[in-house]
């Protein structure tokens, strides 16, 4: 649903409805944590190549259109191309992302994936990068805040409902971004200790 579609529904309703609103700032936490899913922690996680295009068939594919990925061990990704011959095309793609760093070796058939551990500097610096993405994730839910809240406005100086109804949306609202913030801290705080723990 757009903007305009939302606002047209907030002003043909008698009653203003925050569920569109709630769908939005539950979108942007889930938004957070497919971002969090792809900073590296020192253990494998398949999505850590969730961004990785392949030179196949004479076009960019995303990597889980051309093999599966895989993790055997805490310390490695296995990547099994579904043609044998695209073998050495993942591995250059994974290779080649420079925000990987990794260096993947294959036998002709797998790609295996080694992922390094952290020293105790660079667990530290990646908990500071987690403070952008976080707050990346509460600027967006002030953002969805501040266009609901001129929503309701709209609607209570139209004439669709009363002061107290305003009052009563205003504090919905606000009771649903602090809910979603205390979701956002709660994510950060486990990929945090996931970071850290060694």
């Amino acid at each position: 649903m757009t903007s305009q579609e939302i606002f047209y529904a907030i002003l043909t309703s008698t009653m203003f409805d925050t569920n569109v609103y709630t769908e939005r700032f539950a979108s942007a936490v889930k938004h957070l944590e497919e971002e969090l899913k792809k900073v590296k922690t020192g253990r494998a996680h398949p999505d850590m190549l969730s961004g990785v295009m392949v030179d196949a068939y004479g076009t960019k594919m995303p990597l889980i259109q051309v093999a599966t990925v895989s993790v055997p061990e805490p310390h490695q990704i296995l990547v099994i191309p579904f043609d044998p011959s695209n073998v050495a095309a993942v591995s250059e793609a994974i290779r080649s992302d420079q925000g990987l760093g990794f260096n993947p070796s294959d036998d002709g058939r797998n790609i295996r994936v080694p992922i390094p551990p952290l020293t105790e500097d660079r667990r530290r610096e990646i908990v500071k990068s987690l403070g952008t993405i976080a707050e990346d994730a509460r600027v967006s839910i002030r953002n969805i805040r501040e266009e609901a809240r001129k929503a309701a406005k709209v609607a209570h100086d139209a004439k669709k409902f009363g002061d107290d109804e305003l009052k009563r949306v205003e504090k919905g609202i606000d009771d649903e971004v602090a809910k979603f913030n205390a979701q956002i801290d709660e994510v950060m705080r486990a990929k945090e200790n996931e970071v850290m723990t060694i």
